[in-house]
């Protein structure tokens, strides 16, 4: 599910998401594009018609009004930050937000002292956080295999 007011990032996570399901065989589909949350409904009616078995949300949807229509249409989802799980969503996998921002710190700092941004190479996050609500596992009817949950970095019970 993306955000059609984002094109640019919702094509881009869209990419991604199609080129995660390859290696594994994964169809990803409908793809659902919305605007708000006002269509969100028929979103998931779209899915549920479709037979979609979970969905991926773009980051700028992670709201609570999604994730409580989720549970109610007992449709699995997934995001990449953790606050996602933490309002409701099924499970999160992203870079750890905080970690992120305190190295973002050293590039400020870095500026601050006097190197010309130009010069500061460009790095990827390295540290990454799998979270699973337990509680939202509960209201779908889900059972989350121990062996999953022992590699989550959080669990939300």
């Amino acid at each position: 599910m993306g955000h059609a007011t984002n094109p640019v990032f919702a094509k881009a996570m869209l990419d991604e998401v199609l080129i995660a399901g390859r290696p594994t065989g994964t169809e990803i589909q409908p793809v659902v594009m919305v605007r708000g949350p006002d269509e969100f409904e028929s979103a998931f009616a779209t899915m549920v018609r479709e037979r979609a078995d979970a969905v991926v949300i773009q980051g700028s949807l992670a709201i609570k009004p999604l994730t409580d229509m989720a549970i109610r249409y007992r449709m699995p989802t997934a995001s990449t930050a953790r606050a996602f799980a933490d309002i409701g969503g099924l499970m999160s996998f992203g870079a750890d937000g905080p970690a992120a921002f305190r190295h973002g710190a050293k590039f400020v700092q870095r500026i601050l002292q006097g190197k010309h941004p130009k010069d500061i190479p460009i790095e990827q996050p390295t540290k990454f956080e799998l979270a699973i609500n337990l509680k939202t596992a509960k209201a779908m009817g889900l059972r989350i295999p121990e062996s999953f949950l022992l590699r989550a970095d959080a669990v939300i019970e």
